[in-house]
């Protein structure tokens, strides 16, 4: 049986508090799993459909569909799978068509003799198509971000994450069987686990408004966060490697054994996580009042269900709409290299399956490392005065879409005779934008912490749009698989990172928003800047930080 809580009137020292053994890391380390599943099962399509799809037969079709004006006919002719007469028809052509030399008169490494990877999968989808099945997640992931944010503030994070979660998990195991009946089915599978993705970050920071003391905000969510690279470092590799050695056909397993992974998790989340100290039966007395006190003005733990929203000051804040804007072009971005880099590691790099897995983690082991640091150094920035909230957000964010968008337009020079400063740019890229979780993407808490669920919501349904725009966009642009046609898209979502840096850097704020503090709050706030003002401890956190808190010396 738990201590029975007792409250703390007087000031904590926050060094009297533990940490490594807290309740709010183990928080930070099982969300951290939560988010490692939730990218396994986003991005699993991608590994998955690069062995699922017949590339020999569909770049036969696309080049009669270049011809004929009309693949349409063909595809649906095609979607079977099995040794029919059709697959014979196109084996008989592989010689024809691979012996061309390529337009750009680069010759490949391995890529010469029609059969590089020896991987044909069993489905014959165009172009076209594959990006419908790529973009379908965020199709479901759009249209439960606010309902997540809105849900988990008004009844807590932990039901709505977990069963959420579930949903996803399940609808990922019978992604094979759907795939076999129809491609239109795999879409209706894959949005499905969209709509029980779609909850996570704003529940998440739900959760984390209420467990994280301002001063730590940085590191536990970037801890959190870092279980999506997480995702990515080990899904690519196992995807590939299940490609080749795996279960009903290799790519299948991949959806199987991620599925189950899900289930596991959902069933260890619900048994140990809590919506608040307050209501967490483990926690000691003085980490559950540490945080209270550190969080007195800025979340109120009473009853939330009836809690006025501010709508119309949610539409007129410019620190508000600097993280939409943040959000929106950091995803573009990420999005071009999530949901198509195995794809452009197999048709400008020419890469192997088995490679193609691996090589595409590296940069999200970069990724993983640069979100601890950047939360770990954003926090001390402040801690130490060196650096305010709202410049410690910008510093961040100009780190993690500038020099991404620099190595960028570098990596679209290069071919595939050049694999090491291709894999080098690409890692370096993705790695540092991993510096935008203690940019945008926390500001959310330090601006309105009490709507920060929504407030994420928001911003990330907008930005989700980029989700299912940027695969159909660039199916339509590498309709060859050219370099050229890839350089284009490495163009645009450098010129995006770039409007976001600017209108990030002149509108961001890392100070908590008039309109998210309602009058009980500004009582407690004042009264709390009267007891600390009396008290002159420096190391005794009775109050929340503020600006001027950040930036004194």
């Amino acid at each position: 049986m738990p201590d029975k809580p007792k409250d703390y009137d007087g000031p904590i020292n926050p060094k009297d508090v533990p940490f490594w053994c807290s309740c709010r890391l183990g928080l930070a380390a099982i969300g951290c799993m939560g988010f490692f599943i939730l990218y396994a099962l986003r991005i699993n399509i991608s590994v998955a459909l690069v062995c699922m799809v017949n590339h020999t037969a569909t770049e036969i079709l696309n080049k009669q569909s270049s011809v004929n004006g009309n693949l349409s006919d063909t595809v649906w002719y095609n979607t079977s799978y099995g040794e029919n007469n059709t697959s014979f028809i196109v084996k008989g052509m592989i010689n024809e068509t691979t012996t061309q030399p390529d337009p750009t008169g680069v010759v490949c490494p391995g890529a010469g003799d029609g059969e590089s990877d020896g991987v044909n999968g069993e489905f014959i989808w165009s172009k076209d198509i594959q990006g419908h099945i790529l973009g379908s997640f965020f199709y479901g992931y759009l249209a439960t971000q606010i309902p997540g944010g809105w849900l988990a503030e008004r009844f807590g994070g932990k039901w709505v994450f977990g069963i959420s979660m579930l949903i996803a998990s399940i609808a990922t195991i019978f992604c094979p069987i759907a795939a076999r009946v129809h491609w239109g089915f795999l879409i209706f599978m894959r949005i499905l686990v969209g709509l029980g993705s779609g909850v996570a970050f704003p529940v998440m920071h739900t959760i984390w408004a209420n467990w994280a003391p301002p001063m730590e905000r940085s590191k536990l969510t970037g801890l959190t966060y870092a279980g999506t690279q997480l995702g990515n470092i080990l899904t690519l590799p196992l995807g590939g490697f299940l490609c080749q050695y795996g279960f009903d056909g290799g790519w299948a397993s991949i959806f199987y054994i991620l599925g189950l992974l899900g289930v596991i998790w959902c069933i260890l989340w619900l048994i140990l996580v809590s919506n608040s100290p307050a209501d967490h039966p483990r926690i000691s007395a003085i980490e559950r009042d540490f945080i209270l006190q550190s969080l007195k003005g800025q979340m109120d733990h009473k009853d939330k269900k009836h809690t006025h929203i501010p709508w119309k000051a949610f539409l007129t804040s410019m620190p508000l709409w600097a993280i939409v804007v943040g959000n929106v072009t950091s995803d573009w971005g990420l999005y071009t290299f999530l949901t198509n880099m195995p794809t452009y590691f197999k048709e400008v790099l020419k890469f192997d399956i088995k490679s193609n897995g691996l090589i595409s983690a590296i940069p999200y082991i970069g990724f993983w490392l640069v979100i601890n640091l950047a939360g770990l150094g954003a926090d001390l920035f402040r801690k130490k005065g060196w650096l305010s909230t709202t410049n410690a957000r910008k510093l961040m964010e100009t780190i993690g879409q500038l020099i991404p968008a620099i190595l960028l337009v570098g990596l679209s020079f290069v071919d595939c005779t050049q694999p090491a400063l291709a894999v080098t740019l690409l890692t370096l890229g993705v790695a540092i934008s991993g510096a935008v979780y203690s940019g945008y993407t926390i500001n959310h808490v330090d601006i309105a912490p009490k709507y920060a669920g929504m407030l994420f919501g928001i911003t990330n349904t907008i930005a989700s749009v980029t989700g299912f725009i940027v695969p159909v966009l660039i199916g339509s642009i590498t309709s060859n698989s050219t370099r050229e046609e890839w350089q284009v898209v490495f163009f645009i979502a450098a010129a995006v990172y770039l409007f976001g840096v600017i209108f990030y850097g002149i509108f961001a704020s890392g100070d908590v928003q008039p309109w998210a503090v309602g009058e009980e709050e500004e009582e407690e706030e004042e009264g709390q800047e009267m007891e600390k003002l009396n008290k002159g401890d420096p190391d005794v956190v009775t109050s929340p930080p503020t600006e001027k808190d950040d930036l004194k010396v």
